[in-house]
């Protein structure tokens, strides 16, 4: 098995290569990315305003109350020495439930109930969403274009992990997930009544533990150090603290961004499970154990989200 320094260091090089080689979707992403942190910059322009100072407090504490969540959950990965093929299938298959159910009850419903609002019909409202959700897939289409696969030379995990790139995207989907949860945290606070955002932040911190474990062990299964894999869903949870100041951002200048936002994650979480994970979970014969893995995760996460609202 590589170590962590030469899987770190060859998925660099092989992004490089890659972004030589699709140069254009080089420059969508970097301008993305670019787009992200003028809106945090935005966000840290109010924050010195005398307006925005409480609700930007109170939404960086729940932003950071979920992040410390998904820490948690992450954590008891450090005591899995090692999984059978029959356990890893099972564990994909229980995080391809949870992001099913994610999408359905934590990003798709409440976007149309927001975009809704704004829209004033549910048509337009769902319209938002469904545009939100095309933009997800094309994200989700470019990255797959953009990370390296293991047939290629440049493949990052090296033999033995030929599902090393469809665990990246994976654990994509996840972080970016994270982006709208907590926007809808920061958002929860934009009007300062602790009555909304304190059960709302309560729930969503409580779904961040399962996932936070799952996107772990998902690294671990793709070969990457337990401390490693700890490390990196733990690094996925920061997301939680910047959606939340990005929430607090937009809730006050595009109301619009929120939920579609939401259906861009939703849409990027689908498109993974349908595209990467659930096959990979029928490559070796465990199909049964996959799809009871799968029930479990969407019955456990659907629960929490809506007996936790």
């Amino acid at each position: 098995m590589p170590s962590d320094t030469l899987l770190i260091s060859s998925w660099r090089s092989a992004l490089y290569e890659h972004a030589k080689k699709f140069p254009f979707t080089a420059i969508g992403l970097t301008l993305a990315l670019l787009a992200l942190a003028g809106l945090l910059l935005q966000g840290l322009w109010l924050a010195i305003t005398e307006e925005a100072n409480i609700s930007l407090r109170w939404a960086l504490m729940g932003g950071l109350a979920a992040f410390a969540a998904t820490s948690l959950g992450a954590l008891p990965a450090l005591a899995f020495k090692g999984i059978s093929t029959r356990i890893e299938d099972s564990m994909l298959g229980f995080a391809a439930g949870m992001m099913l159910a994610a999408s359905s009850f934590s990003l798709i419903l409440p976007g149309i109930e927001a975009s809704t609002a704004l829209m004033h019909t549910p048509i337009m409202g769902a319209l938002v969403v469904v545009f939100g959700m095309a933009l997800g897939v094309l994200l989700m289409l470019g990255l797959d274009q953009f990370t390296p696969h293991e047939h290629d030379k440049t493949g990052p995990c090296g033999p033995g992990h030929e599902n090393c790139d469809r665990v990246l995207l994976f654990v994509f989907a996840i972080a970016l997930h994270n982006l709208p949860e907590g926007m809808a945290i920061g958002v929860s606070f934009a009007q300062e009544d602790l009555n909304v955002g304190i059960p709302f932040t309560t729930a969503i911190a409580l779904q961040d533990i399962p996932e936070g474990l799952a996107v772990a062990l998902a690294l671990i299964a793709a070969g990457f150090h337990r401390t490693t894999a700890v490390l990196i869903a733990i690094g996925t949870g920061l997301l939680e603290s910047v959606g939340a100041l990005l929430g607090v951002t937009l809730s006050s200048g595009v109301p619009l961004a929120y939920p579609i936002g939401l259906g861009l994650s939703a849409g990027a979480m689908i498109f993974v499970v349908s595209h990467e994970v659930i096959p990979e979970t029928h490559r070796n014969g465990h199909q049964t154990a996959a799809t009871l893995g799968l029930m479990v995760g969407f019955a456990l996460m659907m629960t929490l989200d809506t007996a936790l609202g």
